[in-house]
């Protein structure tokens, strides 16, 4: 079992990261045209839908009981869906002029992907109910056999895997940098932010976030999964927002190349709070679990990376001759080292 998940596309999508940042590029090019292709003909077909007056789904949209409980894990699948809008910022190294392309990609992305989400959103509550929406594996289909009939619909399902690829890419892609980042400074082991002599991707990294993924796929419950990452997330987003208004208290000098107002910060912190605190109080076991995870790798830390520079030398630490052996294994150099 474990061997077929590694010849899944999983294992390709890493292979193609691993070999070329251009491919990487050329592949996450085509699955994302193919996405928008698949949303435009879902969003006309809504349009005509609606133009047609087949309104009676929305009449009563928002019917029905709310609770923090269910808000709070409805904007967990909520965010994990439109959650690309933050990968952009872990790949400011592969960008040519990020000061003048970042803030375009921000600019262009956020409202182009908000206002396609959106009117897909739309286009499912004009064409299909709310039970069929409950009952569907998988909506996109269902609204395909709706207005387009069978004969047209058999593309949908393939639309939606090369969406998926899409989305396992990106997250490949922009998962690996950011390890890469972390062990760059110093907070992570240093084999990670190695670099392939060869084809200059950063390989170890990429081989972690498969590895990572891969242990992932043991569950077949995937809301339960959301769940378990988007409460790790957000609590530790919420810590990072706290600390940048601890800085603008204590340090309100600091040279700080992007600087807004405090308003958002806090408010964006009150809204993190609202997506831990309300899901550990609804899901304590769920929530214990994640926080019994997270605890685990304080002790591989101490051993592999803390204690290995605090209290042995750099002959006999164990990270060091970890580090010597993957590099030979996996052919990966510090970025700007020199070797023969």
């Amino acid at each position: 079992m474990f061997l077929y998940k590694i010849n899944n596309p999983l294992g390709l999508l890493t292979y193609v990261n691993c070999r070329s940042v251009r491919w990487a590029m050329r592949v996450q090019d085509m699955f994302t045209g193919a996405k928008l292709l698949a949303l435009v003909a879902i969003i006309l077909g809504g349009a005509v839908r609606f133009g047609q007056g087949h309104v009676e789904y929305l009449e009563n949209a928002f019917d029905g009981e709310f609770t923090a409980k269910s808000i709070s894990l409805a904007f967990y699948s909520g965010l994990f869906a439109y959650g690309g809008w933050n990968y952009l910022n872990f790949v400011t190294g592969e960008l040519k002029d990020p000061y003048k392309n970042l803030p375009r990609a921000i600019w262009i992305g956020l409202p182009l992907v908000t206002c396609v989400y959106v009117l897909t959103n739309v286009a499912y509550f004009v064409v299909v109910s709310p039970t069929e929406l409950l009952a569907s594996p998988a909506v996109a289909v269902t609204f395909a056999n709706i207005v387009f009939g069978k004969q047209v619909a058999w593309c949908m399902p393939i639309f939606v895997a090369l969406s998926t690829f899409g989305g396992v890419n990106g997250n490949l892609f922009t998962s690996a940098r950011f390890f890469a980042t972390g062990a760059h400074e110093g907070q992570l082991p240093e084999i990670l932010g190695m670099i392939s002599i060869r084809r200059c991707t950063p390989v170890p990294a990429l081989l972690l976030t498969c590895m990572m993924s891969l242990l992932m796929l043991c569950t077949s419950d995937i809301y339960a999964l959301i769940n378990y990452l988007s409460f790790a997330q957000w609590l530790w987003t919420g810590l990072v927002i706290l600390g940048l208004m601890v800085l603008r208290v204590r340090q309100p000098d600091l040279h700080r190349p992007i600087k807004v107002s405090l308003f958002c910060p806090i408010v964006f912190f009150l809204c993190c709070i609202f997506l831990t605190i309300v899901p550990m109080f609804a899901e304590p076991f769920e929530t214990g679990m994640v926080l019994l995870v997270m605890l685990a790798g304080l002790p591989v830390y101490l051993v592999f990376f803390y204690g290995s520079k605090r209290y042995l030398t750099p002959k006999d630490s164990l990270n060091e001759k970890v580090t010597k052996f993957l590099q030979k294994v996996l052919e990966v150099v510090t970025p700007g080292e020199k070797f023969s």
